[in-house]
């Protein structure tokens, strides 16, 4: 009979720790909410990269445009300015 008197000890100590309201388990869940969060900034980081073109390289472009422009005539003489009195 030691097996039920073992056994009968651990639910009074269950159900005192409950009691309590201490208990062993339960923290899965801070693990699991902290492997979610760890995989929500890895998406987010690899989208900013993927967006903003951070996996691409670089193509340098060198763009060299010359047009002559055609020879415009010369801007007509201002008439001189007028002579003030006095």
């Amino acid at each position: 009979m030691p097996f039920i008197r073992h056994h009968e000890q651990s639910r009074q100590a269950r159900r005192l720790l409950m009691a309590e309201g201490t208990s062993s388990s339960g923290g899965g869940n801070a693990g699991l909410a902290f492997i979610v969060g760890g995989l929500v900034v890895v998406v987010a980081v690899l989208a900013f990269f993927m967006i903003s073109g951070g996996f691409t390289q670089q193509k340098k472009v060198d763009v060299n445009i010359s047009a002559s422009a055609p020879k415009l005539p010369d801007a007509p003489k201002l008439p001189d300015a007028p002579k003030t009195p006095g």
